[in-house]
């Protein structure tokens, strides 16, 4: 798969003063074309990927449900033209809907090796958004709420 790596800026913030019910992980997509997102994280033992969710223009989607239960997630993204949003933190993945357990020997296994990017919410987050922005966007600094 031949992608095309575009420079990107991403604004996160953590909504730990919203009052609600609900505590989520949440990705909005903030730039002006539909992307593909997917997720990672671990429990403590075991690492999990899960994607993908589609998202058009202005829309955002609960990737996880509930109460953050640890300090650091990882996205990756990618749009209809070929941008991606990645990192350096490499997880299994394959083109269609997924949900695979564990990180590791993802060719041998019969998957992608994806390297997506980290966020780290803190110690203390319930809740936590991501917001995808477009490339020429101006850079905006983190948010805390």
């Amino acid at each position: 798969m031949n992608r095309l790596a575009v420079p990107v800026v991403i604004l996160l913030f953590c909504a730990c003063g919203i009052k609600s019910a609900r505590a989520d992980f949440r990705l909005c997509n903030n730039t002006s074309g539909r992307v593909s997102v997917a997720i990672s994280y671990t429990d403590g033992h075991d690492w999990l990927s899960e994607g993908w969710w589609n998202l058009r223009p202005s829309a955002c989607e609960v990737l996880l449900r509930g109460p953050l239960a640890a300090q650091y997630y990882y996205v990756y993204a990618m749009d209809e033209r070929g941008g991606e949003w990645k990192g350096k933190s490499f997880m299994c993945t394959r083109d269609r809907e997924f949900r695979i357990d564990g990180r590791a020997d993802c060719f041998a296994r019969g998957y992608d090796r994806t390297g997506f990017f980290e966020i780290d919410t803190g110690r203390e987050a319930h809740n936590w958004t991501v917001q995808l922005t477009d490339p020429a966007a101006p850079i905006a600094p983190a948010t805390a709420q």
